[in-house]
Formats: C-alpha cells, structure tokens, sequence
C-alpha cells in the first residue's frame, strides 16, 4: 500500500483451456509476472483457473487433480522472486471430499491459506454437486499443499502485519448470489478487501445483473470488491463464458475488463483503503449490532510480512481518476438528473415548511448574485407545488456602497421575466449615518465598513418577513459556512436556508440547468449574465469604470478549490497530506502545488477559526454527501486547535 494508502488490485482472466493444465499454470505465471511489472499488491485469477472450470467428470479423474496439485506447487515456484500476492483457483481432494479451492499466496514463496466454496450451484446449466463439497463438509481446517502446511477454511481473515487495514478475505463465484454472501460476515469480522472468484456464463442481461451484484455487495459491505471469471477458452459445449473481471469500492465500479477477450486480459484499479477506514470509522453498521451476525463464527488471522509491491518504489503514479469537481457530475446526463434532484429537494424542503406553518410569504434579498438567484429559483419551485401566487414572492434589492449597474440591472430584470414584484431600498445614506454614529471615518478601512451593510440588509429583510407574515429565505451556500465567509447575525442568518447544503461549484450548474430547462422568456439570457459576473459580496466601491472590483476569490481563492478541499477532508476524513496529494494529481496543469498548498492552509485556518458561525445555522435542507448544519452531520467545538493540521502540510512545502 502507498503513502496514499493505495492498495492496487489487478483481475486477470488468463487464456486457459479445460484440462490443460500446463499450459494453464503458464498461463497465471506470465499474468502474474505482468501484472506484478504494473505495480499490483494482489492480482486475482477465476475460479478453477489452474484445470479450467467445464472439466466436469475430468474433475472425478485422480490424474487431473495430482496434475492440478503438481501445477499449483510450480506456479508458487516460479513466481517466487516477486513480492505481490496472488489468488488462484483449482480443485482440492482431501479426506474422501473433493472442494473448489482458492489458493492465498504471498510473495510466490508462502501459501497463506486455502478457501473452500461455501453455495455449491446445482440447478439449469450447473451442477457442481456432482463433483464439489460444500465448505460446510470440511471436518478439518488445516491441509498440506506444495509441502506446506495451510490453514483450511472460510473464516480466514488475511491481514499484514505491519498494516493493519490491509486486510481481504475471499468467497468464491455462488457465494456472492446467495442470500447471505460469505462476504457480509468477512467485512464484519474486519475484510477491507473482498475477493471473488468466479466462472459465471454468459446470458443476455447477465453482466448487468453481475455488475449490480459487485457494485451493491461493496456498498454494504463498505469494501473494495473484485471480482473475476472464467473466459472464452472453457469449453462451450453448452456454455460461453466471457471472462467479466470487476473491480469496485464501495458501491462505485472503479474499472471491469471488456468480455469475451482473445487472449489474457487485466484490469487494475487503485483501491483507497483510507477512503473504506473512515467509511467504517462512521458507519455505526460495523459495531456491535452487526457483529451480532459472527455469532458463533471464529475467524482465524493470518498475518503476512514483507513488503507490497507497489510500497518498493513500482508504483510511479496511482491510476484513479481524481475529479476536481467532486460535487458535480461530469456526465452532462448525470448532472442534468442531478440538478433535477437537488432542485426538487430544495424545493420541497421550502413547500413543506411553508405548508406546516401556513405561511403564504416568503422574503428574499436579491443581490445579482448567484446565491440569492438560486434562492429565488427555489422559492419559485416551492409556490409552483403549493399552487401559491408568485406575488408572496417579497423581492428586495439593496444597493449599498459596492453594488453595481449590472447586478441591480439583472435583478430587476429577473423579477420582471417572473413578474415578481421587486422593491428596492438604497442602505447607503442609512449606514454611512450608523457608521457615523459608531465613531467610523466612514471609509472603506476595515471589515466594519462592509459588514454594517450586510447586518442591514438582514435586520430590513426580518422586518419585512414581520411585516407580511412571512419567513426570510437564506442565500447562503455551503462553501460559504465551510470558510465562514459570511457576516454573522447578517448574511449567516435566515429563518429557512435552502442553500446550505449545497457548494458554490454546484450552485452555478444549478443556475445553469434552470437557464436551460425551465425559466421563462428572457430569463435565460438574464440567468447567464449572472452565471458571468464575478463573485462578490459588493461592499465596497467598484471601480472607476463601474465594474466589480471585490472579488471573493481573489481574496480566498478559488471556490474549485475550496469545494475540492472540503469534499476529501470532512466527506472522507482524509489528512491535509493526502488532500494536498489528491489536488495536485486532479488539477495538474491547472494549479502549481504552491498555489495549492496557499489555498489548502487558508481552509483548513478558516474552517476551524469560523466554526461558530456553524454551530448556530437556521435550519435548511441537507441535499448531498455533506451537510456542516450542527444538527446534523457536523459537530465540532468552536475552539478547536488547526496546529496539527497545519504542521502536516509545513513537511508538503517542497
């Protein structure tokens, strides 16, 4: 496993032939050898891949299995001078019983263990029965292979010593379609890594099927999952297998091979055992309840030693894709459907407040900017499913002392496209007598300057709710709470926020998606002009031209950035080294790890200091992965020390 905590996986389907078992034990060496050269820690080959799974009475003939034990004892031989592990399949005579066996081997010297097939399939196409005993027949747990004594079971956990999260135990083909897969009770007993070996035939729709299987079983498993089988060279006198090798990580297919291929196929993915160890970490799942599943059940360890493959210098560069927009869908499909969704959420999370109270009016401030459009949009869902007038829609704008023509031009001509009544009252005059009052010169010097006007704003919007019955809508989007880039008791304050779960990345896609799909008449062209303009809060003066001249990422930089940080450290609990390593890889080209590391310590010095502004947020919808609402997903003491945080990315400067 690497620094990123990488555990690099390959499924082999390698070109075999039923009961030619030289050719097939050659076969897995050079898959291996291949495999290895590519930096895998483990490389995992189908079911009965030493004699080919169709040999069906073959599999009665003592030639074959003395011939198969001969071929597994050479592939241990002949791979004996790499350090990765394999997995292979063969059949296993012992004690008047025939078993379908995986072979656990560790550095092509030591066979860790063997793992006998629990679901013997015996109906349509199969009949396994004919040849195979269950697992469950096994009166023994120990057995002799290739002169070594190995431990026999299906309660056998392989962990290494010196890691304690690189942990896998294996099932085999069946046992994943079974009502309680061998592999829900393996990741209980603590499997991070759950390996299948498989010969299921190819059928029309079965791939798909197969693919939910491996995809659902990591999910509930919170597991990596790989899974191979069987390929096109088994016989097919009655059968075509396709050799389908999976690899997924919690509920995601990270890669599969193509089927049917000609020759040896390999697939690999880089599993993040980080990732499943917090996954775990928060899921109350794995804790004692679950545990009441082992009941009975005594799981054996076998520690194994030495080096992984890619931890001596093979691995140059981890082959997963890292999104930088980890938020947003990069299918076009994906994130319409998306959009659709986390629309829907907001707006119904609104409606139902609206309905529970039986407020008819809502209040919303309107800057130009994207955060209160957003609102706005979502308070026009909500009166459209409660078949309310827009007219409770109270718009107000509030010029201040940095508000531009474009901006005030945009709202208005929002309002107009949804005939939305707007009222616009200038704060200026009102917080140049307030700063006057305070002793301020009245210039824009401090933070005071700007923040009067947001404070302002809200106390005339609550007022406003007062006055009408109504409640006021926050603008206020996650990326803001995450670094307290809001105004307390301003801005940060609301009586329902139906942006605060969802990032600033986001926001623009949903403005975006609305612009496309459902506003009316100009609204669109409105719509994309603010998708254009800069971010800003614009408290203080614009330029000589007019335009904006407060930009908020010139000052905190790039919102891309911020969301990227925000996902990996609080979605998956990762530390500011991997972060780092993590943005590096996805914004190569983009930004130098300087600029990155600049931005990274700003958010993890801002998310700490402004955690008090979250521990007292309105109430608001969750609509993603993470929520930082104190109520909910987030908890934290707002005096929290960053130093180690900090310290961790001081040894990343160079």
């Amino acid at each position: 496993m690497t620094d990123m905590g990488y555990f690099r996986v390959a499924a082999a389907v390698p070109a075999v032939k039923p009961a030619a078992l030289k050719d097939n034990a050659d076969a897995i060496i050079h898959a291996f050898i291949n495999a290895c050269e590519r930096g895998s820690d483990l490389v995992l080959f189908p079911e009965l891949s030493v004699t080919g799974y169709t040999c069906a009475d073959l599999f009665l003939q003592t030639r074959l299995l003395k011939e198969a034990e001969k071929q597994a004892a050479r592939i241990v031989e002949e791979t004996s001078a790499r350090s990765s592990m394999m997995i292979f399949g063969m059949p296993l005579a012992r004690h008047g019983r025939l078993f379908n066996v995986a072979v656990v081997v560790r550095g092509g010297t030591q066979i860790l263990g063997i793992v006998p097939k629990t679901y013997i399939p015996d109906s349509r196409e199969y009949y396994e029965n004919r040849w195979f005993a269950s697992a469950d027949e096994a009166m023994f747990d120990e057995v002799t292979l290739a002169g070594q004594k190995v431990p026999f079971g299906t309660n056998l956990l392989f962990r290494h010593e010196d890691n304690r999260r690189t942990s896998f135990a294996i099932e085999i083909c069946e046992d994943l379609w079974g009502p309680i897969p061998p592999s829900s009770k393996h990741a209980i007993a603590g499997a991070q890594m759950l390996f299948n070996l498989s010969a299921s035939n190819e059928l029309v729709g079965k791939a798909d099927y197969r693919r939910s299987l491996v995809s659902q079983q990591s999910a509930r498993c919170l597991a990596g999952y790989a899974y191979v089988s069987a390929g096109p060279g088994e016989s097919t006198t009655d059968t075509v297998f396709g050799g389908h090798a999976l690899i997924a990580e919690n509920g995601r297919i990270l890669t599969e091979s193509e089927r049917f291929p000609t020759g040896t196929e390999i697939v690999l993915a880089d599993i993040d055992m980080d990732l499943l160890d917090h996954e775990r970490r928060v899921s109350r799942t794995f804790g004692p309840t679950a545990r009441r599943e082992l009941a009975g059940v005594e799981y054996r360890t076998i520690l194994f030693g030495g080096r992984l493959q890619n931890q001596n210098g093979n691995l140059s560069k981890p082959i997963r894709e890292v999104n930088p927009n980890p938020f947003v869908p990069s299918n076009p499909e994906e994130r319409d459907d998306r959009c659709l969704e986390i629309s829907s959420i907001q707006a119904a999370g609104l409606a139902t407040r609206l309905e529970r109270t039986g407020i008819k009016n809502v209040v919303i401030g309107l800057s130009g900017g994207l955060d209160s459009t957003l609102a706005l949009l979502v308070a026009v869902k909500a009166f459209e499913r409660l078949a309310l007038p827009l007219e409770g829609i109270i718009a107000i704008t509030m010029p201040g002392f940095g508000t531009t023509e474009r901006t005030r031009s945009n709202v208005e001509k929002l309002c107009k496209e949804f005939a939305i009544p707007l009222e616009t009252l200038d704060i200026r005059e009102t917080c140049k007598l307030q700063l006057k009052n305070l002793g301020h010169s009245g210039k824009p010097d401090d933070v005071a300057y700007e923040n009067v006007q947001a404070r302002y704003r809200t106390s005339v919007l609550m007022n406003k709710a007062n006055m009408t019955g109504g409640i006021v809508i926050g603008t206020g989007d996650l990326s803001e709470l995450a670094l307290g880039w809001c105004t307390y008791n301003g801005d940060h304050m609301s009586m329902y926020a139906v942006n605060t779960g969802v990032p600033k990345t986001l926001v623009k896609y949903l403005v975006s998606w609305a612009a496309e799909t459902w506003v009316p008449g100009n609204a669109k062209e409105t719509l994309l002009d603010i998708l254009d303009t800069p971010i800003s809060p614009e408290l203080l003066p614009p330029g000589a031209d007019g335009k904006i001249e407060q930009k908020t990422e010139d000052k905190i930089g790039p919102y891309e950035l911020h969301d990227f940080f925000l996902f990996h450290a609080i979605r998956h609990g990762f530390g500011p080294a991997k972060v780092l390593s993590l943005a590096e890889q996805a914004y190569e080209g983009i930004y130098d790890k300087i600029t990155i590391l600049k931005w990274l310590k700003l958010f993890y010095s801002r998310f700490f200091s402004q955690q008090f502004k979250r521990s007292c947020l309105p109430d608001g919808p969750k609509v993603g992965t993470i929520s930082l609402s104190p109520r909910g997903d987030w908890r934290m003491p707002s005096d929290a020390d960053v130093t180690a945080w900090l310290d961790e990315l001081e040894t990343k400067k160079d």
